[in-house]
């Protein structure tokens, strides 16, 4: 991944030509908990127009700080388990209680899920 800051000479740079069309950038978010243990999965996929956004929503995560495996605190609580992958690198995963979804992981999670409209809903874990 990128850092933060643009690099003006990178392909996914908005002020110049057009993003590679090769760009494939899919996030994955999942909640599972709550009162009615219901699991629900949101995706995005957006087009390669949109790709400086996405890699920046997703640089702006602290993915390194987000090994969070201990199960949430608190009945009903959420948990969160997201994953990004942008072009050919691998992709990265966090799993966060409902008490760390908070700034950028708000703010991706937020995205994805008015991307993808009605999220895919199973029940249990």
């Amino acid at each position: 991944m990128r850092t933060s800051e643009p690099d003006p000479t990178d392909r996914h740079d908005t002020a110049g030509a057009e993003p590679a069309a090769d760009v494939v950038i899919v996030v994955h978010v999942v909640r599972s908990g709550g009162i009615a243990g219901l699991t629900r999965e949101w995706t995005a996929e957006p087009q390669p127009t949109d790709a400086p956004r996405w890699i920046h929503l997703i640089d702006e995560c602290p993915w390194e700080a987000s090994d969070s495996a201990a199960p949430p605190r608190g009945a009903d609580r959420f948990q969160w388990r997201i994953s990004a992958r942008c072009a050919d690198e691998p992709a990265r995963r966090a799993a966060l209680s409902d008490d760390e979804l908070e700034g950028p992981w708000r703010q991706l999670v937020e995205e994805v899920r008015s991307f993808g409209g009605t999220p895919r809903e199973r029940a249990g874990r």
